[in-house]
């Protein structure tokens, strides 16, 4: 599927201003897409919604692919539902202004949380929040048990759970839901009004012509809902339920040991068997909240590096193949088209850019890798496909200020050469610079 020519901006929510020490989605989320009206835009670029887990990464899918994250829940939109009141929302003391203090937010957003849950539980049933429960129940169930269960042993990973729940015996799942109703349903009425509120600025774009791509990570955590109810589909220890082997990437010029991620790896015999159920769930759950959907670690589908769970280093692994078109095929018989961006960069064999090709995927294009004095650099304007998206720099780059700044003497003229300035000292704001190359 291809893009029409459009241009957009990437920004996570949690990046927008707020008074709580984190973005939300409330009134600054709705101004910023007035801001890309006003600026032309109309792609509006994000990470994973879900929750983070004890790194605060968007790409670790800590806890489940499904779930959105509690910290985006913004506290002025239940002030306005008479859930919380502006006395009780003040603005969080002591937050740093440039960054999140994640150990400042979580304590205060979650007691405001758990305040408005009190109050809006002794309104009694809500319809809306039993459609949202009916509706998303697949997923919902298993994740707010979970996180119930999370906070009773005290953050162990569930693979170190009584045996019976870790095992999800169905008499011990019962009585522990039984058990732990007041916060499984608690943890049920922060998905709703996350989704509710996330909805609602989503329509809020589409009104105005901003469409939303969104980002799947290809591997989720061990640690997480969704590993724990469904360990069939990933490659575990059948006796201790631990990884038998996690993901990462190969030793490169950036790492002479590679990167070892610590992801268990999926099952993908496993997952064909299925029908990839899981996967087409998953893809159909993030294209009900946006429009498009850039799949993180694309190279991945066509084939993955494993490396055995024991191992301190990624040096020991292995190439494995993955479903590759077989996989993409099943989503697009079950869900159509499938508007997909294919995140393309790092160890791109021709295998994986005919998997891209076959099924017209986008891929990516980034300024900052693109000026190292070499003119068959594929990021560089010139050696451009027909499908692609180019970015100036993604949030895995340095700031624009910061990239030049560090940037070599001999790229810096390689980069002036290029663009048709006299010298560096012409480049007064890069940022600007590569906003109108790409």
């Amino acid at each position: 599927m291809k893009f029409e020519r459009a241009s957009g901006i990437l920004l996570h929510p949690t990046s927008l201003p707020s008074r709580h020490g984190i973005g939300d989605l409330g009134r600054s989320a709705y101004e910023f897409i007035d801001f890309m009206v006003r600026s032309g835009q109309t792609l509006w670029q994000i990470l994973p919604l879900g929750p983070t887990g004890y790194d605060h990464s968007p790409y670790t899918m800590n806890f489940s692919a499904f779930a959105g994250n509690p910290l985006m829940v913004s506290l002025e939109k239940l002030v306005e539902e008479g859930l919380l009141t502006d006395a009780e929302v003040s603005p969080l003391a002591g937050a740093p202004a440039g960054r999140v203090s994640f150990s400042k937010v979580i304590p205060h957003k979650m007691a405001l949380l758990r305040q408005a849950f009190e109050r809006f539980r002794q309104q009694g049933q809500n319809s809306d929040l039993n459609k949202f429960s009916a509706e998303q129940g697949w997923w919902l169930e298993d994740f707010v048990l979970f996180m119930a269960l999370l906070g009773e042993n005290g953050g162990k990973p569930w693979s170190q759970w009584e045996k019976s729940i870790s095992r999800r015996e169905p008499a011990a799942m019962q009585a522990k839901a039984e058990e732990l109703k007041d916060e499984v349903a608690f943890q049920r009425f922060v998905q709703f009004k996350f989704f509710e509120q996330w909805m609602a600025l989503r329509q809020y774009a589409n009104d105005k012509s901003i469409q939303i791509i969104g980002d799947v990570s290809i591997y989720v955590c061990h640690n997480s809902s969704d590993v724990w109810a469904h360990p069939q589909l990933f490659k575990l220890d059948s006796e201790t339920m631990e990884s038998a082997y996690i993901a990462g990437v190969p030793p490169d010029y950036f790492s002479e040991t590679g990167q070892l991620w610590g992801n268990p790896v999926y099952d993908w015999a496993a997952c064909e068997a299925s029908g990839f159920d899981w996967w087409v769930s998953r893809f159909k759950a993030t294209l009900q909240y946006v429009d498009w959907v850039r799949v993180d670690h694309f190279r991945g589908f066509e084939a993955y590096w494993q490396v055995p769970a024991s191992e301190e280093t990624a040096i020991n692994g292995e190439w494995v193949k993955a479903p590759g078109a077989a996989f993409f095929e099943t989503l697009g018989q079950k869900l159509g088209t499938l508007p997909v961006l294919a995140e393309d960069l790092g160890i791109i064999t021709p295998e994986v850019e005919a998997l891209r090709d076959r099924f017209d995927f986008p891929g990516m294009k980034i300024l900052m890798f693109a000026f190292d004095g070499d003119p068959s650099n594929t990021h560089l304007p010139h050696n451009y496909g027909h499908n692609c998206i180019v970015y100036s720099g993604t949030h895995d780059n340095d700031t624009a200020i910061g990239w030049w700044n560090t940037l070599r003497p001999a790229d810096k003229e390689f980069f002036v050469q290029y663009l048709g300035y006299a010298s560096p000292d012409e480049v007064t704001e890069v940022n600007w610079v590569l906003i109108e190359t790409a």
